[in-house]
């Protein structure tokens, strides 16, 4: 049976009540296992965004685009860019830049979805990649920014590696949808990387991630698979076992003779 494509109210009249789930996908093949697996939503490249056959791949998946701000630009480069992509049928856009970007966006209508805790592409103002809101003082900070984004239009935040406890009093505290990466179940929604998911991720593995299958495994004997297909063409080529008569195309004798009778003497 077919899902109908939450809407922004249908996400907000779930608040407190259903744990959405989230995954960043990659390619159209990650996009079209999201849908078929009933996932929720997905966050994604938004090159993927703005393909032609987006939704016909995913239908139902609540989409939002994102990438860090510094690749968009100034507020009125965030501006064009959430216009194409909304145009493009984006749910909503991430973005990480200034509160004064996000209220443009707002302004304009565009559901925003910012980012709080730990910013990977902020990261050096608060120690590096680990945990934010271990203390009360940092935790203050996250609710915050919670509400700083609240007064300035957003629909909702990402909430990364904050401890659960105080994850879950601020999203209690808040209107915003709140998206837990590492964060606990406090929150509204669940959202992992397809990468630490399928067990794909050769670099750091973070505490919260996952892995359901294990690709990497996969990947690794596929590709011992294609340097053995490789090398054994190579060798076929050098011992002439390859092309074999069935591999090229034939003509009638009368022709060939025909055609060398055609040619210049050598």
């Amino acid at each position: 049976m077919s899902r109908k494509r939450p809407t922004v109210a249908d996400i907000r009249a779930m608040k407190g009540k259903y744990q959405f789930t989230m995954i960043r996908v990659e390619t159209l093949e990650e996009l079209e296992a999201a849908e078929k697996a009933g996932v929720d939503m997905v966050s994604v490249p938004p090159q993927m965004m703005v393909l032609p056959h987006f939704r016909e791949v995913a239908p139902s998946l609540f989409a939002v685009p994102g990438v860090n701000f510094f690749e968009v630009g100034t507020a009125d480069d965030f501006v064009h860019w959430a216009f194409a992509l909304y145009k493009a049928s984006a749910d909503a856009v991430y973005c990480s830049a200034s509160l004064a970007t996000v209220k443009r966006l707002a302004d304009e209508a565009i559901p925003v979805i910012g980012h709080v805790g730990l910013i990977p592409s902020r990261a050096t103002w608060t120690g590096g990649f680990k945990a934010v809101g271990k203390s009360a003082e940092s935790a203050l900070k996250i609710f915050d920014a919670v509400k700083a984004y609240e007064a300035a239009g957003a629909f909702g935040a990402e909430i990364e590696v904050v401890p659960a406890e105080v994850a879950a009093a601020i999203s209690e505290r808040t209107s915003l949808f709140m998206v837990s990466m590492g964060a606990g179940t406090g929150c509204d929604c669940q959202y992992l990387f397809g990468d630490d998911l399928l067990g794909q991720n050769r670099g750091h593995v973070p505490r919260h991630a996952k892995a359901y299958r294990n690709f990497a495994a996969e990947l690794d004997r596929l590709q011992r698979e294609r340097i053995a297909a490789f090398s054994e063409f190579a060798a076929d080529v050098r011992s002439g076992i390859y092309p074999e008569q069935r591999h090229v195309v034939g003509i009638e004798a009368g022709e060939l003779r025909r055609f060398l009778d055609g040619l210049p003497v050598s």
